[in-house]
């Protein structure tokens, strides 16, 4: 009898995060990943390696003035792995050596993008990485606008580090301990960053399906008025709605705050507050100090930040189709109907389902945060409610917390920031994993009281 047990594609993908985060752990603690005279904690360099590969942009320790050239390139490898995800990266590189996809090969990818299908999953891939140099190159060379003339050939590297780490929504940067705020007047580094993240956190199949769009209206292949799919209809409204509302409730609750932008011009006012929307929505950048916002903004960014992107793109957050699907079904059983209805098209009630799961889960990931690490620091509330919220939707926004955390607080946030990277996609997949048996045995019914 063979007792040997092959891991599930859940598994594998769980498993691949915590080898790149322990092999970037072992590449930060070599002594020439430090910047000459530096010394580093094993949980220090842990915490490093793994807020790079969740993405999420959270430091105990400054990248600028810690890590040298080496250390950094090694953290934007693994901002880079993780914002494509370590099955693209794997996929690439077996791609790279002409490796033909074999079926278990196709499963991690279905799997880790969530797709309804097996076929054309080399192209995806393919498309995916190249439009993903083609973006970062773009927002690297408008950056080289600003920093090569402040930094000289520098400032190259900066703007390769920088676009990296925007698209990928990690809020990682190697310019000074204070992330962008001494850009926060230059369009040209705000809007940069903006149009990054935006890019990022849209996903990739609202990319193609925008392009698709485009060339059956450029070619006049279709009069038809409805070109994109259901789910890029409801991603680009909700993304479009949640960055206006954020847009303009920040600017509202800070017009006056002197810490902030009370003291700009009204443009100023407006690309400040313009940034802080678009960042919120699990990007990490900061141009305003965290702990300088009113707290109507920061209970504002608290929501904005759990919300975080689109699915399968590069932002974390419980995800904007999740909470629109989610609110399109509280309305409809308001309103006495069956169905979950959007855009005149029914939503499935397996959708619905995880919607709800997907939400649950990260609620308690981070109400579990929460509480365990208001125990073991006892800070400010707010404080502590805001780092927990951005390390389970892997924002990397802090009040400036992070690095007065102590041994156990720094555990806490590395386990949460993992499972905020973790717990939906895996969620996703088990939800996706049919067993045979499951629907053989009912359960008797029994009306219950909610609400």
């Amino acid at each position: 009898m063979n007792s040997k047990k092959r891991f599930s594609t859940t598994q594998t993908i769980m498993l691949t995060f915590l080898a790149a985060i322990a092999v970037g752990t072992l590449l930060l603690l070599l002594p020439f990943s430090k910047a000459n005279g530096v010394s580093v904690s094993f949980v220090d360099t842990l915490f490093t390696a793994t807020t790079s590969v969740c993405v999420t942009g959270l430091v105990t320790v400054p990248t600028v003035s810690t890590w040298s050239v080496f250390g950094q390139i090694v953290i934007l490898i693994l901002i880079q792995i993780g914002g494509l995800g370590v099955v693209t990266f794997m996929t690439a590189m077996l791609l790279s050596v002409r490796h033909r996809l074999g079926l278990g090969d196709r499963m991690l990818i279905q799997d880790a993008f969530n797709l309804n299908t097996l076929s054309g999953l080399t192209s995806f891939i393919t498309r995916v990485l190249l439009g993903t140099l083609i973006v970062e190159g773009t927002g690297a060379l408008l950056y080289m606008t600003v920093f090569v003339p402040e930094y000289g050939a520098k400032g190259i590297w900066i703007s390769v580090f920088t676009a990296i780490s925007a698209f990928c929504n990690a809020g990682i940067d190697i310019l000074a301990e204070d992330s962008l705020c001494r850009y926060v007047l230059n369009p040209t580094v705000n809007f940069t960053t903006c149009l990054l993240i935006i890019l990022g956190g849209l996903g990739y199949f609202v990319w193609w399906d925008l392009l698709n769009a485009a060339n059956q209206r450029f070619r006049q292949k279709s009069r038809r008025r409805h070109l994109l799919t259901f789910h890029s209809k409801i991603a680009l409204s909700a993304t479009g709605i949640l960055i206006f509302s954020g847009f303009l409730l920040f600017l509202i609750f800070e017009f006056s705050n002197p810490r902030t932008i009370g003291d700009f011009t009204l443009p100023q006012k407006l690309m400040a507050a313009f940034f802080q929307s678009v960042t919120t929505r699990t990007a990490g950048f900061a141009t305003i100090p965290q702990q300088d916002l009113t707290n109507a903004s920061s209970v504002t960014a608290l929501l904005f930040m759990f919300i975080g992107g689109s699915p399968t793109g590069t932002a974390g957050g419980v995800k904007t189709v999740t909470i629109v699907v989610l609110l399109a079904s509280a309305f409809s059983t308001i309103s006495g109907r069956e169905e979950t209805c959007l855009f005149r098209r029914a939503i499935p009630k397996h959708t619905v389902s995880k919607a709800v799961a997907v939400v649950s889960v990260s609620f308690l990931i981070m109400f579990t945060a929460t509480v365990l690490l208001e125990a073991v620091t006892g800070a400010d509330a707010l404080d502590v409610f805001y780092e927990t919220v951005s390390a389970t939707a892997t924002v990397g926004l802090t009040r400036d917390f992070t690095s007065s955390l102590n041994l156990y607080g720094k555990l806490i946030i590395i386990a949460t920031m993992y499972l905020g990277r973790i717990g939906p996609i895996s969620l996703f997949i088990a939800l996706n994993t049919k067993k045979q048996n499951a629907n053989l045995i009912k359960t008797p019914t029994e009306q219950i009281s909610v609400g």
